[in-house]
Formats: C-alpha cells, structure tokens, sequence
C-alpha cells in the first residue's frame, strides 16, 4: 500500500499539479512578474528532480549489473565517478540559469526561491500522507 503512494511517476505529477497551484496563487495573489519566477524555479526544480531520477535508476542498474557478473571493481568506480561527474555538473548548468534570471532582472528571487521548492514540498506532502497512511488506517 505504501509503495504505491510513494511511486516516483506520481509525485512526479504531483510536483507539477503543486507548481501550477503555486503559480495561480502567485498571479493572483502577487503579481505575474512573480508567477513567472515561481514558474521557472518550478520547472527548474522539477526537470532536475527527473534527470537525477534517471540517473540513480541507471547508476543503480549498472551496479547491479557489475555485481551479477563478477566483474572487477574498475567499472564500478567507472560508473560511480560518472555519476557524480552528471550530478555536479547539472548543480553546474542551474547555477548558471539561475543566475542568469536573476541578472537579467526578470526573474524575482523570492519567487525562484518558492518556485525551486517545489519538489521539497512534493517529498513533505507525500511523507506526511504514507504517515498519515500508516498511522490512521493501520500498520500493514
């Protein structure tokens, strides 16, 4: 039962269906100018959360593959050095996006902020909902 309320496909959605109603809160409630950076941090959060997704999946794969054959360790460090080469690399490149929304001025800080924590809340509200599972209707 857990599992299939932690399923990374449906905070997946998720995270978009919380972006879109932080962005609509913000156009409503603030400005456009301030929806467009919750947007664009959202959007920055979210295809970063996918990509690091794949790539775990994919770093995991490979180890597992390399343990079924036996084979020496150079592969295995092989892959985990290109793992963190990938990782460091996209903290690289959304460094620099971020920074160029913010010194061209279109890009409001305190809504790239909430917008970027988009998938934060995603993990907090899927948490809270396989706790509350998990207390209220029974330990299983």
């Amino acid at each position: 039962m857990a599992e299939e309320l932690i399923s990374l496909q449906k905070m997946q959605v998720a995270g978009w269906i919380y972006l879109l109603i932080l962005t609509l809160g913000s156009w409503l409630f603030v400005s456009w100018s301030f929806a467009w950076a919750v947007l664009a941090g959202g959007i920055i959060s979210i295809l970063s959360f996918t990509v690091s997704q794949r790539d775990i999946v994919g770093f995991f794969e490979t180890i597992a593959q390399n343990q079924d054959e036996q084979t020496d360790q150079k592969k295995v460090k092989k892959s985990k050095t290109g793992f963190i080469l990938k990782f460091w690399f996209r903290i690289g490149v959304i460094g620099v996006v971020l920074l160029l929304l913010i010194k061209s001025g279109k890009a409001n800080v305190f809504g790239l902020i909430l917008g970027l924590s988009t998938v934060v809340f995603t993990v907090t509200i899927t948490a809270l909902r396989v706790a509350g599972v998990y207390l209220f209707r029974g330990r299983r």
